[in-house]
């Protein structure tokens, strides 16, 4: 019989977690049926805030005040909350892989239920130059792999907005490679959000706002698949077409 293989997304999860692994970080999971208090509230999210209506979010009809979670942001919370409970404190380190549903339409960059990769670090002395250093060698370690399509690679940061950040960026990057498609090769692409840990989302989560600080960060790994391996339309990624799946 053929022996079978990892899929790809389940490859990138596996590759991005030895590249954190080694920066210290530990990895954390999560319900994937998430309450309304870690998904949105915990994380500083007003009522009013647009992703709370049904055109980003799926509420769940027979289980109210609960959603299918739309980031793995919510691990945060729960991740902090389990350590402050064993009374072990600052400095945390915690990459949370996993899958998130967004109601929205698709296209070849856009699906509704993807894989999505958080990192957050909290300590007495975390800064924007931390973050900085750490999504830009996670990039860099990423696609210098002997199987990777790009042959360059650009970072940088915009300044944006989170309501569980402060300050906020937007991460682009910039790939050029023949086999990258044509729609994204050589353009900047925005693959993260990420930013300063609010001091309320500390809070929430029963951490000293006032002694600790940290960052975090999430993107979407489906896109970064199609950059990775030069794969040009993200709903591929869940067709279960082997023409697809067996390249890899």
């Amino acid at each position: 019989m053929p022996r079978g293989h990892l899929h790809p997304i389940s490859s990138l999860i596996r590759e991005a977690n030895a590249i954190f692994y080694k920066l210290g970080f530990t990895i954390a999971e999560g319900p994937l049926l998430e309450s309304e208090w870690y998904n949105f509230d915990a994380l500083n999210v007003p009522k009013d805030h647009p992703a709370r209506d049904m055109q980003d979010t799926f509420f769940i009809k027979d289980e109210p005040g609960s959603v299918l979670r739309t980031h793995t942001s919510p691990v945060q919370i729960r991740y902090m909350e389990s350590q402050m409970k064993k009374g072990i404190l600052p400095p945390y380190r915690a990459i949370i892989p996993g899958k998130v549903f967004r109601n929205e339409a698709t296209d070849m960059t856009h699906e509704a239920e993807f894989f999505h990769i958080e990192g957050l670090a909290v300590g007495e002395d975390i800064g924007m130059a931390n973050l900085k250093f750490t999504i830009t060698h996670f990039f860099k370690e990423l696609f210098a792999k002997k199987n990777s399509s790009a042959t360059s690679i650009e970072i940088r940061l915009r300044p944006s907005f989170f309501p569980f950040t402060e300050p906020s960026v937007e991460v682009d990057m910039r790939v050029t490679g023949e086999n990258i498609p044509e729609k994204l090769r050589g353009k900047w692409i925005e693959m993260m959000g990420a930013g300063m840990v609010h001091p309320n989302v500390l809070k929430n989560s029963g951490v000293d706002a006032e002694k600790y600080r940290g960052f975090a960060f999430g993107m979407g790994l489906d896109r970064l698949a199609l950059l990775r391996w030069g794969i040009d339309d993200i709903r591929l990624m869940h067709s279960a077409d082997l023409r697809f799946i067996n390249q890899f």
